[in-house]
């Protein structure tokens, strides 16, 4: 344990870590199975809105936004990720189709920590490559960029996104009770996060799970990505 001249415990030195000048660029992020293109209100909006309107409106549950009523509604949403400061919004786009959109949120540079957030996925995304490949690629984007942090947060019921943000390698760090309210219901909040210090791990364990060669000819994974 570190301590200070009064003997008293004090975190790890910082070491050469510096903060980061500002957010993660906002670029076009590509994969192999999916590209995350930066959130265009003009380009995206009326594409996203009639992929979402196919979908299980299950998938509305546990999300502040949505069902949208037209396109401009979901537009305004996407207008709020372009005029935000702290925002990074991006399109999820499969073979030149919007499937979904996510954000790079909360960012602040000047403690090296930001949050993935605003998870919109069309329902042909859950449990695909794609929706994996998503994840990790703004993951990496962030550490890249010389973060320290990476947060993940969601309605403490919502079994789905708990399981998710595990399986990608997230670690559970406890529940906000009263946190937030969204759709005339209050909502505990549970968190989750990835450090720098296990981000390379974790990298590894996605990498290796999204290579080609994980999968047999009908797509089914050899490996499963567990921690």
């Amino acid at each position: 344990m570190r301590t200070n001249e009064f003997e008293q415990p004090i975190g790890e030195d910082l070491g050469d870590w510096t903060p980061p000048e500002k957010a993660p660029a906002l670029t076009p992020l590509i994969g192999q199975y999916v590209t995350l293109e930066p959130v265009e209100r003009t380009r995206h909006a009326i594409p996203l809105f009639h992929t979402f309107k196919t979908c299980d409106p299950k998938m509305w549950t546990y999300m502040p936004q949505g069902p949208f009523q037209d396109a401009a509604e979901l537009g305004q949403i996407l207008r709020g990720f372009e005029r935000s400061p702290d925002v990074n919004g991006y399109a999820v786009v499969v073979n030149n189709e919007p499937v979904g959109f996510l954000t790079q949120m909360r960012i602040r540079p000047e403690v090296g920590v930001l949050e993935i957030g605003w998870v919109t996925f069309a329902t042909s995304m859950q449990r695909t490559r794609a929706s994996t490949e998503a994840q990790y690629l703004l993951l990496k984007h962030g550490f890249d960029a010389g973060y320290r942090r990476i947060e993940w947060k969601c309605d403490s019921l919502n079994d789905a996104s708990r399981a998710a943000a595990e399986r990608l390698g997230y670690k559970f760090e406890g529940v906000f009770e009263k946190m937030t309210h969204y759709k005339g219901r209050n909502r505990d909040t549970a968190w989750y996060a990835i450090t720098d210090d296990n981000w390379p791990g974790v990298m590894s364990r996605l990498e290796t799970w999204l290579n080609p060669a994980n999968f047999d000819e009908a797509g089914n994974q050899v490996v499963k990505l567990t921690r």
